[in-house]
């Protein structure tokens, strides 16, 4: 059967105009070879497609349209479809098929967004930024310290389409957990929302407890005896880290808020005291994470205080030496002079006089200084 007629029976578009606008598009679209696994009736970027009927995975492998076409048919049960990374023309069924507004579309695939909420009809269009810690030995002044990416998420009534981008964020293991608390997934695809929002959120705040660690480092290096030494460049660096996630996180509380207080269609009310607690995770790692900042602040400027200090006890130390000197200079430039007459030029002991003062004044100034910690 061609996929004008499959398309037909899953969104009952029974008009001529219909069909003949879904043919275009069929022709238009270029035919895929199904029976190979990895593909997908609209792509390769499919990661998953499966359905689920009262919380409960159906057996089977289906393709999109056919999975699509079992949930509209029976009315029951919602579609879950993931993909990462798809392109223009390999998104461009999909959002045909579950008539996705273009603008969202765009959005889901050329990423670089904020995390926002948007609702188009029936369908709510959910971005969130993910995070996460880049491993290292040691903080330098060009490490890398959080990465980022981002999940964008399709919700209707009967649909979940999650699209990733970035090579971390993987949603397998959190299909499972849901998949093992099936009452929590009868709720449908607002459960699955709920349970993407929290383990990003829960993402934050591990990230944020690695970033803590690199800082205690920076702070116990900075305060050490050595701390006038430490690279400034280290502390910029987790600072302009810090900028990233602030970046990921911060955006994420407006839409959280509408999510927990709006009234939406496609959110049930019980769904929605589940975003409450999502919501306070948030505001736990936005304060974490302004709290770092001004901790690097004043680690920064704890160490350019050090740094000045150190410079001053060098400049004192140079004073001192210079000072020391300036005696032997003084002495002998005076009996440099060409003159005549000058005291004790002819008395036999006074070369070992003049040596004697000279080091008598040397040695009161150490001293002196010494006392007074100046060398």
């Amino acid at each position: 059967m061609s996929m004008a007629g499959n398309l037909r029976k899953v969104t009952g578009l029974d008009k001529v105009g219909g069909l003949r606008r879904m043919a275009r598009l069929a022709r238009r679209r270029p035919r895929v070879d199904l029976s190979h696994p990895a593909r997908s009736p609209l792509g390769t970027a499919v990661v998953n497609c499966v359905t689920y009927h009262k919380g409960v995975r159906s057996p089977g492998g289906r393709d999109v349209i056919e999975a699509v076409k079992q949930v509209r048919k029976h009315d029951h049960g919602f579609v879950w479809l993931g993909l990462h990374e798809p392109t223009q023309r390999e998104f461009a069924g999909i959002a045909e098929l579950f008539d996705l507004h273009p603008l969202a579309v765009e959005d889901a695939v050329e990423a670089h967004q904020r995390p926002k909420l948007e609702r188009y009809g029936d369908t709510l269009f959910a971005v969130f930024k993910t995070v996460c810690y880049v491993e290292h030995t040691e903080l330098t002044a060009t490490s890398e310290v959080v990465h980022t990416g981002e999940i964008m998420v399709f919700v209707g009534t009967d649909f979940v389409i999650t699209v990733r981008h970035g090579r971390h964020g993987s949603l397998g293991p959190l299909r499972e957990e849901l998949e093992a608390n099936p009452e929590q997934l009868a709720k449908g695809p607002a459960a699955v929302l709920h349970a993407i929002a929290d383990h990003v959120v829960d993402d934050y705040l591990s990230v944020t407890d690695s970033v803590q660690t690199d800082i205690d480092q920076v702070e116990t290096d900075v305060f050490a005896a050595s701390g006038a030494r430490v690279d400034p460049g280290r502390i910029y660096q987790l600072k302009r880290e810090l900028l990233e996630l602030k970046r990921a996180v911060a955006p994420l509380a407006r839409p959280l808020l509408e999510l927990t207080s709006r009234p939406i269609r496609v959110v049930e009310p019980e769904i929605q005291a589940y975003f409450r607690d999502v919501s306070d995770h948030l505001l736990r790692a936005t304060e974490q994470i302004a709290a770092f900042d001004e901790l690097l602040n004043s680690i920064l400027q704890a160490h350019l205080a050090q740094v000045s200090v150190a410079q001053n006890e060098d400049m004192r130390k140079i004073t001192a030496w210079a000072a020391l000197i300036a005696v032997p200079t003084m002495v002998c430039g005076v009996y440099g002079m060409n003159f005549e007459h000058m005291p004790e030029l002819h008395w036999k002991f006074g070369y070992p006089l003049v040596l004697g003062v000279i080091a008598t004044g040397c040695i009161t100034l150490y001293r002196g200084f010494k006392r007074n910690g100046w060398l």
